[in-house]
């Protein structure tokens, strides 16, 4: 399975022309790389993974039915927050994943594109995949993305909304912490790592 980590804005010239990226795949992104991922990519879909005060409206790119828009704080545990992920936030991120036919990529954001978005996408890669295939993406994942660290909350809910009986929770806290950085790059995620 190839592995590499794709950090696609470093400081290197780009053709002036703009690729049409159709592959099927679920990118990750910062809030501050949204707007520049939107245009070198074009999805089709976004969801954002916010806390209720800098929730953003929807790129003018993004029909409003294909954002989904989850207000919610990363945290690890349900006190330590007014608006931590709870139950019906991942039920309403696998109905929308469900609901995205793949036919162009779909963006995960959060504030830096290292806790909340890497456990949505993870999530999402789960469910697509099915029972089973937890570690091979939790390790993909990894490959990908050093600094990704997964809410464990989300993965947590995530876990029993598709009942995979810890294997979600196991896998991810096997990958161990990443690398800190402030702010990750924005990773690809081919759908074609699920064999699909």
């Amino acid at each position: 399975m190839l592995r590499w980590l794709d950090c696609v804005y470093q400081a290197m010239p780009r053709p002036r022309q703009i690729p049409e990226f159709r592959m099927p795949m679920i990118l990750v992104s910062s809030l501050s790389a949204v707007e520049r991922t939107i245009a070198q990519y074009r999805p089709s879909h976004m969801i954002t993974l916010l806390s209720p005060e800098y929730m953003i409206e929807t790129p003018r790119q993004i029909a409003a039915e294909r954002h989904l828009r989850l207000a919610v704080n990363d945290v690890l545990e349900v006190w330590a927050s007014d608006s931590p992920p709870s139950e019906t936030h991942i039920s309403r991120l696998i109905a929308f994943g469900r609901g995205w036919d793949a036919t162009a990529p779909m963006l995960v954001h959060c504030w830096a594109g290292i806790s909340r978005s890497m456990a949505a996408a993870y999530t999402l890669l789960c469910d697509r995949a099915g029972p089973g295939c937890e570690s091979d993406i939790a390790r993909e994942l990894r490959a990908r993305a050093a600094h990704a660290y997964p809410n464990a909350l989300i993965v947590a809910l995530a876990d029993r909304a598709l009942r995979r009986q810890g294997r979600m929770i196991e896998a991810v806290a096997g990958i161990g912490r990443g690398e800190l950085v402030a702010e990750g790059c924005c990773v690809e995620f081919p759908l074609a790592l699920l064999g699909r």
